[in-house]
């Protein structure tokens, strides 16, 4: 009775309660659901509506500007539940950010005007954007900016933080910064913050995956040099106090490559 076409998508009370009507008692609704799971039926038994699976980004880049990721982050207003919104842009290779803005709100075409400005300022245009599926992220706005300036489009999978590690990763130095208030006055008092941190971010502060050199000196291509001039250093160190050290000592090495998802080879996404 439950396989006739008449029941096949209904659940066990509809069925209960139509047969009753008819004047038919077969059993009770509980004995139903019983039989159902004894042969693997106790499911939803209407047609489901399926989605293809989410693709999982697989981003390389080998240079400055082959791969930015952006996001969205809350600050905290004056007054409990009210916010700022700070969006920032990242180059994973390097971490610099090239661009940053606080605004009270959050909206599409203020995303627009912000990558847009960030790409003028800069004077070239990414290989990759990288974002997750905030609304602003996947906005009609941002999505034909990108596409008339030939940039790839790239977002995370829904609900997985881990696809936008580096803007994750950055939000959450800015907020763990000593300096970082419990609350700001103000949108003004929230952007005089940013500047000052975004500066000692880019310029001073020395990155462990960038071979303790600045992102600004990544981005610029600055770190070879500065490396070289450490290298002279510790071997003067070394020529000084051999006894101090079990080898000669060598800088940190600089980065080569940064990724998304680290890709096998034949998914790999080439920027360029």
């Amino acid at each position: 009775m439950l396989h006739e076409p008449r029941f096949c998508d209904l659940p066990p009370a509809q069925v209960w309660a139509r047969l009753l009507d008819d004047g038919v008692y077969l059993a009770s609704i509980s004995t139903i659901y019983r039989l159902l799971r004894a042969q693997g039926e106790s499911r939803d038994r209407r047609r489901q509506r399926t989605h293809p699976a989410r693709v999982k980004p697989q981003l390389v880049a080998t240079r400055p500007n082959d791969v930015w990721s952006w996001d969205i982050t809350k600050l905290p207003g004056p007054d409990r539940g009210s916010f700022f919104d700070l969006y920032v842009i990242l180059d994973i290779y390097s971490r610099y950010a090239p661009g940053w803005l606080v605004a009270p709100g959050e909206s599409a075409e203020l995303a627009e005007a912000f990558i847009a400005n960030t790409i003028a300022r800069v004077g070239v245009a990414p290989g990759i954007v990288h974002a997750d599926r905030g609304s602003s992220m996947t906005s009609k706005p941002v999505a034909q900016l990108l596409v008339d300036l030939g940039i790839v489009r790239s977002h995370s999978r829904p609900h997985v933080s881990d696809d936008n590690p580096y803007s994750e990763a950055q939000f959450k130095t800015l907020k763990y910064c000593p300096a970082f208030p419990e609350r700001f006055g103000s949108v003004h008092d929230a952007r005089a913050f940013c500047v000052a941190f975004f500066d000692a971010y880019n310029h001073e502060h020395r990155h462990a995956a960038l071979g303790l050199h600045t992102p600004a000196s990544v981005y610029y291509g600055t770190a070879s040099e500065i490396r070289v001039h450490r290298a002279i250093v510790l071997d003067q160190a070394y020529a000084a106090h051999p006894a101090r050290f079990a080898r000669p000592p060598t800088p940190p090495k600089l980065p080569t490559v940064a990724w998304i998802n680290q890709p096998t080879p034949e998914a790999r996404i080439q920027t360029r």
